[in-house]
């Protein structure tokens, strides 16, 4: 049953956890809090098997709440970096990340805006982006979908590898590199145009194809003329969400917490 009530927060954590459907044991990483509970929703519904973890050193039997602990969560086993990078290099994780940029390829960037050499703000750094992009799947959270988030051209600063043949000697991308999914405020895409370019499979409920283009600097594919509806949240999903979040972080991601479905 799909509860006509919901926010668009919970829209996208539904969105979110579809990244994780039927993955098997896999160790499951959301940065952010939409995409963290996404996770721990794909785990206490139809991806029981994927590990999660309380964002510190510990695999945890349930997901463990954003933001402040009222009791302390049952632990599985060690996850210390040790064991995550052995998770990470088998290619046994799957992260859902938000880079500041993402070309039509995939690649992302996460370290400087504007000229490597004088850049106009400089951020995180590659980090674990170069490694993580072809050793195991990944898909992308953007709270913000807009023209500085989805760039024309390549991104400022390469971090994450993508499908972009013009980057590779062969024309061919490493065999590790799997992305999967792009969930924004404005729809769900992913990297089945041709070419493996950045396509919309989903509209929100009320967003239009023109809104979501008229926001990206570059050509989107469209799955079908007739783009389906991001499938609502169900009832269960709903009450499983406020489980995962008593601390309702989840409201404090889009200004206002809007409605998922437009007036």
């Amino acid at each position: 049953m799909t509860d006509t009530t919901y926010s668009l927060a919970e829209l996208v954590i539904a969105a979110c956890a579809e990244a994780w459907r039927d993955s098997g044991e896999i160790m499951a990483t959301g940065i952010g809090p939409l995409p963290r509970i996404g996770a721990g929703l794909a785990k206490m519904t139809f991806s029981p098997a994927i590990q999660t973890t309380d964002g510190e050193c510990w695999y945890t039997s349930e997901p463990v709440p954003p933001g402040k602990r009222a009791v302390q969560p049952e632990l599985e086993g060690l996850a210390n970096y040790d064991r995550v990078f052995s998770a990470l290099w088998s290619g046994k994780r799957h992260a859902m990340v938000g880079p500041v940029q993402l070309d039509r390829y995939g690649q992302a960037n996460i370290s400087v805006i504007g000229d490597h050499r004088k850049p106009k703000s400089a951020m995180l750094g590659a980090r674990g982006f170069p490694g993580n992009s072809i050793s195991h799947p990944n898909s992308f959270f953007f709270p913000n979908h807009n023209n500085r988030a989805f760039v024309e051209g390549e991104v400022d600063f390469v971090c994450m590898a993508g499908y972009n043949p013009a980057r590779y000697r062969n024309g061919q991308p490493p065999k590790g590199l799997d992305l999967r999914i792009i969930v924004t405020n404005l729809c769900v895409m992913d990297f089945g145009g041709p070419d493996h370019q950045i396509r919309v499979v989903s509209l929100h409920p009320g967003v239009t194809f023109e809104e979501v283009q008229e926001n990206t600097g570059f050509p989107l594919a469209r799955i079908a003329q007739d783009i389906p509806t991001t499938p609502a949240p169900t009832a269960e999903q709903l009450a499983i969400i406020a489980g995962l979040d008593p601390n309702n972080v989840r409201a404090s991601v889009f200004k206002d917490n809007p409605p998922g479905v437009r007036g």
